[in-house]
């Protein structure tokens, strides 16, 4: 469920068929009309249809390329999203600081705002991010583009079709129907997603995953998180919480995860936990990620041999994902990967070790992506949302 508001525009043609090529566009053009056809394996007929009133509302533009040629020897005449046409806003809220986006409609970043938090109150967040999306409306009223569309993304179980945040560990957030406060907040149609899902949208569309039917994006940092990618759809599951690797056992008598399990990838992995037990076996009180890499980088064997097991434990937590699922490529990003040359090769050789079979051929790629990127996967969610009715 999208929490909408009136008088924003809609698009135009919301059928699935204008869906799928003008999503086919925005992730591969510019293209000529046959090669939309032929991507969205639907009838030139189809085609020409769902074209005509996205290039009449000035979402698709079409023009004439000498390169580009029909059969017949004639230049063709290519297809593209008019990125200027619209804009979108994306926040990525963490446990101490919003993250603000706003986007054209091809999920370009045009202005980039942080925000520190000094409190994890749904009212307070609401109030900091209505404030955010005031100013980046007055950057959209500067270009003269409309706002269509805001997308949040908070770590945790979140309930897109809802618009609800079941639980955020780090905000602490029980229950909140947070798509329809933040449209009262901030007058705009509010679409909420996972983070690590948000960010797997814009791989799909813009990133890496263009042209994958199944990959997987791994991300590792404050938390160990997977977002899905099953022929061509992101998969969220029958709960919603599709993909959470970072609670997979990987040690049954490991440390205590705040999930109430021993023993998750997410206990032995994530930041926090690195840093804990960095401390415990170094008897140094290292005070944050940084300090614990560059203790491990200087070459105390304790801090590097915790970094070691993490990263054997994350390539097995891999292979469980590719013997799953099969996936075409797996991405690992994430603040994590700040200190991925502590681990990179245990990840490999326990991947490696641990995938069946042909899976071990899987492309297993890093992106080193910043917290805007987050941000920006938010956009994406948004801007689905506004071209995509069986979302809503």
């Amino acid at each position: 469920m999208q929490s909408t508001s009136p008088g924003v525009e809609t698009f135009p043609a919301h059928t699935p068929a204008a869906s799928q090529i003008f999503t086919t566009v925005l992730s591969h053009g510019p293209l000529t009309r046959g090669e939309v056809a032929r991507r969205a394996g639907l009838s030139p007929a189809a085609v020409t249809k769902a074209v005509r009133p996205l290039i009449e509302a000035g979402y698709l533009v079409e023009e004439t390329a000498e390169e580009a040629r029909s059969a017949l020897g004639r230049p063709a005449n290519l297809v593209r999203v008019d990125g200027g046409r619209a804009l979108f806003i994306g926040l990525k809220v963490t446990g101490d600081e919003i993250i603000a986006v706003l986007t054209d409609l091809c999920c370009r970043i045009r202005v980039a705002r942080r925000r520190r938090l000094t409190g994890r109150d749904p009212r307070h967040v609401l109030a900091a991010a209505g404030e955010m999306v005031e100013e980046l409306q007055g950057e959209a009223e500067g270009l003269g583009v409309p706002v269509l569309g805001l997308g949040i993304a908070v770590s945790g179980d979140v309930d897109r079709s809802e618009g609800t945040v079941r639980y955020s560990p780090f905000l602490e957030w029980h229950g909140l129907p947070l798509a329809e406060l933040a449209a009262t907040t901030c007058g705009l149609p509010v679409t909420i997603d996972n983070d690590v899902r948000a960010l797997t949208v814009a791989e799909q569309w813009f990133g890496e995953g263009v042209g994958l039917a199944d990959f997987a994006l791994v991300t590792v940092g404050a938390g160990i998180g997977c977002g899905l990618v099953v022929h061509g759809k992101v998969v969220s599951g029958a709960h919603g919480v599709a993909g959470e690797i970072g609670h997979v056992s990987v040690d049954r008598d490991g440390p205590l995860c705040h999930c109430g399990n021993r023993g998750c990838l997410e206990a032995v992995a994530a930041d926090p936990a690195i840093v804990a037990r960095v401390r415990a076996v170094t008897g140094i009180a290292v005070a944050d990620t940084t300090e614990a890499v560059e203790l491990a980088r200087t070459g105390h064997e304790g801090a590097h041999a915790v970094y070691a097991k993490a990263g054997e434990a994350l390539g097995r937590g891999i292979a469980t994902v590719v013997n799953l699922l099969g996936p075409q490529r797996v991405i690992i990003s994430g603040e994590g990967l700040a200190a991925y040359d502590l681990f990179a090769e245990q990840v490999r050789e326990a991947f490696t070790t641990a995938a069946f079979g042909s899976a071990s051929r899987c492309e297993v790629h890093t992106r080193p992506l910043s917290f805007e990127e987050w941000a920006r996967g938010a956009a994406a969610t948004a801007i689905q949302s506004f071209i995509r009715s069986d979302l809503n």
